[in-house]
């Protein structure tokens, strides 16, 4: 089954957006985000957009809109505007919170952008978006460049494939990685110590939360192990396992069905 994503460019109709000259975001969004969506559509993605013409449509129809479609993935498509001209520069992607994939959706793209030109600002979070905030999927807005930044319009202009293909490419590793996810019945702890007394347990349970890790006691019949993570492949828990040992704790990797 194809991956379901939707794509919104950000604003639309009455709502222009931020302006700069005769130049509109609305506009600006709109164009890339059809251009992104049909990359994603070459590569065998269902893509739902929230708009296709220059309409309103209010950011909590929107949401609801994706969530009724059962969508994978939100991304909101969007240029920044600063209260000066010509003061900042660069690339910002908003999320609700950093659970699950968001942070990492985020870096993709930003990475993406970076290699156009784009200087990465990185991510923020946002509380009062409705986008980001009512969609039950994973959701990003993806601030594109300065729309009252010279350098940033000339470079959306110039390197707008450039552009769009480095936003899809984020997008399709993200679902890649979802999908590996999803698929893997398998997961992974790292098991730091197996003691015969429950007090002996706790205590190393105590050690590690003061280090900042949220490890389990797991009753082995007699025995008590102590492990931490619920991590969903061998990879990352090969990465937790090489942290604990610099610290100085012996382990092993335990797999869960």
């Amino acid at each position: 089954m194809a991956n379901r994503v939707v794509i919104d460019p950000g604003h639309g109709g009455v709502d222009s957006g931020a302006v700069y000259g005769n130049r509109l975001e609305k506009n600006d969004n709109l164009n890339l985000a059809l251009a992104v969506g049909k990359i994603l559509e070459g590569h065998g993605v269902e893509v739902l957009y929230s708009r296709t013409e220059d309409v309103y449509s209010s950011p909590i129809k929107r949401a609801q809109v994706a969530n009724a479609e059962n969508a994978d993935l939100f991304i909101a498509l969007h240029r920044n505007s600063s209260p000066l001209p010509n003061t900042y520069s660069g690339v910002v992607t908003l999320m609700y919170d950093e659970k699950g994939i968001k942070p990492i959706a985020a870096e993709l793209i930003n990475r993406e952008l970076e290699k156009v030109g784009f200087p990465d600002l990185g991510i923020d979070i946002r509380k009062d978006l409705p986008i980001l905030k009512r969609t039950n999927m994973p959701a990003l807005s993806v601030n594109v460049g300065f729309i009252n930044t010279d350098s940033d319009n000339l470079l959306f202009d110039e390197q707008f494939e450039a552009i769009a293909n480095g936003i899809a490419a984020g997008i399709l590793e993200t679902l890649n990685m979802m999908n590996e996810t999803t698929e893997n019945t398998h997961t992974y702890r790292v098991q730091v110590g197996l003691f015969g007394v429950l007090a002996n347990a706790v205590y190393l349970q105590y050690q590690l939360m003061l280090l900042g890790y949220e490890p389990l006691i797991v009753s082995q019949g007699d025995l008590y192990a102590v492990q931490i993570g619920e991590l969903p492949s061998l990879d990352q828990a090969v990465m937790l396992e090489q942290e604990l040992k610099r610290v100085g704790y012996d382990t092993l990797i335990v797999r869960y069905e």
